[in-house]
């Protein structure tokens, strides 16, 4: 759905505003106390807050109508420069969903009195992701749908040319992406019909797509993918790799994205009770988030060579499936005792990033819904972070900060190992005990990332009740706003 943004440095007039069926105001934060700046409606709006005895800041958002043939319908909140991007969006989002319920074609935005170009510019930024993110058409297999979303245009005023509403359109395209694949059923989302929608994707992108069947990992010796994938009663699992190439720079080491994409997880032979197998078609949102991140980068035309991996298989139970003490070998060389078929994510990650990193690439990125610990550790609200290179910490936290999807790091240290030492194999896939299983899974994982830069993020925010941020649905696509902050703001690469 095209969404068209349009920006102007001047307010509207009085008979502007007259035909505008929905206004977002936002006002700075001293509006209470100061005097106000000029705008139309300014005397209504003020003996509205004064009858009402409304309390104007940032945590609160005032509605109403204004009294005039339209009846524009207002929503208002005043905003500082403190705010936190996470609470910017969280306002931001209590706007679009006021306006949105209303589905209208055009909503308007104005700050008049915040002088300050970078506050303007993080306000702008927030609303325009809220509107876009509310907007974003999601799957629906109901049999009557509802009104389809009208909303055509967001016109801000107040910015400057220098605005990049590119980068704005591409983190929201990327996110609305791997949320509208995380949202499609399982049966609707097999391997298959992934890899169908990622080579349409391709056709429309300009992306190459290659793609590992069994045959060819069986040629690989991708022993702990194909472990996994064994259970399923069709071949349709394997690896894909998509690839960006820029007009320029394409000699450039790449931008290696790796996600795991278990389009459903029954826990295998070690199944899990029905209370935590729904909702597991959600399973693989980080091969979702890597498209929707690949998809912003591409739209951004970044300067460097991206590769996306796709780890694609389903965990099923049945007579071929793997087991616990099966002793598989990754392509690596490295041998794996099995210590619970529901570390499955772990299994097929391993071969991937082991694949992926014969690239050489200047980063490596995974994205995976991989343990219940980080969840424990985090809660909903943040997503774990680990990393091979200590001095990516410090830009990790500060990428979350300023995109608002927070991440916490965790460390990696070699004695974590000790806990995942086999007996009969090279290492063990996790623990039975459950202690730090995140912290298990990525040391695990390091194993296979080689001598790559790497970082693993496990995606406890994923999927949190109501939405986060600036994100309306439960599943919020959470990591691509984190991706362009390391890479356009933190330079990570660099």
């Amino acid at each position: 759905m095209k969404i068209q943004l349009k920006h102007r440095p001047d307010l509207p007039t009085q008979g502007e505003l007259n035909k505008i069926s929905n206004l977002v105001i936002l006002l700075p934060e001293r509006a209470s106390t100061a005097p106000w700046p000029a705008f139309p409606f300014k005397e209504t709006i003020k003996n509205r807050l004064k009858q009402n005895d409304y309390k104007l800041n940032s945590k609160t958002t005032m509605c109403a109508d204004l009294p005039n043939e339209t009846g524009t319908r207002l929503s208002l909140s005043s905003v500082g420069p403190d705010l936190s991007t996470f609470e910017l969006l969280r306002l931001a989002r209590r706007h679009a969903d006021i306006h949105l319920a209303q589905n209208p074609r055009h909503v308007t935005i104005i700050m008049p009195g915040v002088r300050q170009r970078a506050l303007r510019h993080r306000a702008a930024e927030a609303l325009l992701s809220a509107f876009l993110g509310g907007a974003a058409p999601m799957p629906s297999c109901k049999s009557k749908p509802g009104a389809g979303k009208r909303l055509r245009s967001l016109t801000c005023h107040g910015l400057d040319e220098r605005f990049d509403f590119r980068r704005v359109e591409a983190e929201c395209a990327g996110n609305a992406l791997a949320r509208e694949l995380t949202a499609l059923p399982p049966n609707r989302l097999t391997p298959l019909m992934y890899r169908q929608r990622i080579r349409k994707l391709c056709r429309e992108q300009g992306w190459k797509m290659r793609f590992l069947n069994h045959k060819a990992l069986e040629k690989l010796n991708a022993g702990a993918f194909l472990a996994v994938a064994q259970g399923s009663p069709e071949r349709d699992a394997g690896m894909v790799c998509v690839s960006y190439t820029p007009t320029r720079g394409k000699n450039r080491k790449p931008l290696t994205l790796v996600g795991k994409g278990i389009c459903y997880d029954t826990g295998g032979v070690n199944l899990k009770p029905a209370r935590h197998m729904h909702g597991m078609h959600e399973d693989m949102q980080g091969s979702a988030v890597a498209l929707g991140a690949l998809l912003a980068l591409s739209r951004m035309k970044v300067p460097f060579p991206v590769h996306c991996w796709l780890a694609l298989a389903q965990n099923h139970i049945g007579p071929r499936a793997y087991k616990q003490n099966d002793v598989v070998t990754a392509c690596n060389g490295t041998t794996i005792e099995v210590m619970h078929t529901d570390a499955e994510g772990r299994m097929v990650l391993a071969d991937t990033l082991a694949l992926a990193a014969r690239d050489k690439p200047a980063l490596m990125i995974d994205y995976a819904t991989l343990t219940g610990a980080c969840i424990y550790a985090l809660s909903t609200r943040y997503s774990g972070a680990f990393t091979n290179q200590a001095h990516y910490i410090q830009p990790l936290i500060e990428a979350g900060r300023a995109s608002g999807e927070r991440v916490w790091p965790f460390p990696l240290d070699g004695d974590f190992e000790e806990a995942l030492e086999s007996k009969i194999a090279d290492i063990k896939q996790c623990t039975l005990d459950g202690e730090a299983d995140h912290i298990l899974a990525a040391r695990f994982l390091q194993r296979f990332a080689g001598k790559a830069p790497w970082i693993h993020i496990d995606l406890s925010a994923g999927n949190h009740k109501g939405g986060l941020a600036h994100i309306p649905t439960d599943y919020t696509g959470f990591g691509v706003r984190l991706t362009l902050n390391l890479l356009l703001d933190q330079k990570i690469m660099e």
